[in-house]
């Protein structure tokens, strides 16, 4: 599900980040009061009633500060202004309107993006003190005292009021493949190859795709959507003021959004790097099924058994991944991908019957009882399946605690004995007596 992007922003010391940490429900920004503070965008999801949200904190605009950073601070907040769906602008009502104010004003008035002005520190709420912010031109300012966290309420009801219900274009019953990887490793091209057309750019240059590019096209008579993203980079790796923060924003909104994720490898490299497991990792966590795609295997550098050995021990918490050794540039083995996509999705859509997963459950506890716990003895009563995509399973005992990861690592091995969830990650929630 797509979440929409609301940016905080405003000059220095006005509680942006207290702001930000007070939504997030967690101290994620440094709070400090020293000016300058909060220099990089930080990300969080935030929910309001029923809405789901990223929230992104930024440094404080200056145009008088002497701060060598100042510069990179104000392109950082224009990049969050350009990219958000809803912008937060804070401003401080004990000083007033001030001239950074209106130069933060002005920016946001040549934005299209929808904005909440906030009158902070209002720690008695004087909404009297909130009439002089009309002169920025924003419209109705809001009263707030995020410190005693009165007014919050209200600004959030704002926030979510500008949120659009996404059109997807006739995309309902449409299955969206998110490919991704990080930068260069050939996305861009694997998409022109299956859809046999040049639909997005392709270049030698890191980080050509910027935005997600949705594309629908048919296979097998069913409808499916290509979302090229972005590449992931390491963090540490993200000029500062480049637009790149976003775009890995971006492509894990790509995830969030899509049915099943090609991840795209370099065949062509001696090693998996630690950004290739990055992106498996997110795209496991988001509980997507995926297939792996080894592009540039016209130029390997390793046997398929020994590049399969290399993944299995870089990707051990994926160990249901399915593999697929490709040329974008040449379009050998391409045609496998669709046909392995295909399979991986609906082995996450499987519903299986409560009388096999309870059959399974027994045989494999006869063959490995749960440890016991503080001397007491496990009792695991039963198993049902609650969803599928992925495929998510309650096993009802008489103590949660006791059923640690292994056991947990040992019945997901038994399950995929049985049931083929081959490149899609299964989920166990553990009920004891008493659990909601």
């Amino acid at each position: 599900m797509y979440k929409p992007i609301v940016a905080v922003v405003g000059r220095p010391n006005v509680g942006k980040s207290t702001f930000f940490n007070k939504i997030c429900g967690k101290r994620i920004s440094i709070v400090d009061d020293e000016p300058g503070v909060t220099r990089d965008r930080i990300y969080a999801d935030a929910q309001w009633c029923g809405h789901s949200f990223t929230l992104v904190d930024t440094g404080g605009i200056d145009e008088k500060s002497e701060d060598a950073f100042q510069k990179d601070i104000r392109a950082q907040a224009e990049i969050a202004i350009r990219e958000a769906d809803v912008i937060v602008f804070l401003v401080d009502g004990r000083v007033g309107v001030t001239t950074n104010d209106e130069e933060v004003a002005r920016i946001l008035q040549r934005s299209k993006t929808p904005v909440v002005l906030v009158v902070n520190k209002l720690d008695n709420f004087e909404v009297e003190k909130t009439y002089e912010f009309y002169s920025l031109g924003l419209g109705e300012p809001h009263p707030l005292s995020v410190m005693q966290s009165k007014g919050i309420g209200d600004v959030l009801d704002a926030i979510v009021s500008h949120f659009k219900e996404r059109a997807e274009s006739g995309l309902e019953n449409t299955t969206k493949i998110a490919v991704v990887g990080r930068p260069n490793v050939g996305k861009s091209s694997l998409v022109n190859r299956l859809l046999g057309k040049e639909r997005v750019v392709v270049s030698d240059i890191e980080g050509t795709t910027r935005d997600a590019v949705l594309v629908p096209f048919k296979y097998n008579k069913k409808d499916y959507a290509l979302v090229d993203t972005a590449g992931l980079r390491r963090q540490r790796s993200v000029e500062r003021v480049s637009i790149e923060g976003y775009s890995v924003l971006r492509t894990m909104s790509a995830i969030d959004e899509a049915d099943v994720s090609i991840i795209v490898i370099d065949g062509s490299l001696d090693s998996i790097s630690e950004q290739d497991v990055k992106v498996a990792g997110y795209v496991d966590e988001a509980g997507k099924p995926s297939v792996i795609v080894v592009n540039k295997w016209d130029i390997k550098s390793k046997s398929k058994e020994e590049f399969i050995k290399m993944l299995s021990q870089s990707l051990a918490f994926m160990s249901y991944f399915q593999i697929v050794f490709v040329s974008a540039l040449t379009g050998a083995s391409v045609g496998q991908i669709m046909e392995t996509v295909e399979k991986v999705y609906q082995n996450a859509s499987k519903r299986i019957t409560t009388g096999l997963l309870n059959d399974i459950l027994q045989e494999a506890i006869l063959n490995y009882e749960p440890p016991a716990h503080n001397g007491k003895r496990i009792k695991v009563k039963y198993i049902t399946q609650v969803s599928t995509n992925p495929p998510t399973f309650v096993l009802f005992v008489n103590d949660a605690k006791a059923i640690n990861f292994a056991y947990r690592r040992y019945l997901e091995n038994k399950f995929r004995e049985r049931i083929d969830f081959s490149g899609s990650p299964i989920r166990f929630n553990i009920k004891g007596k008493g659990d909601d």
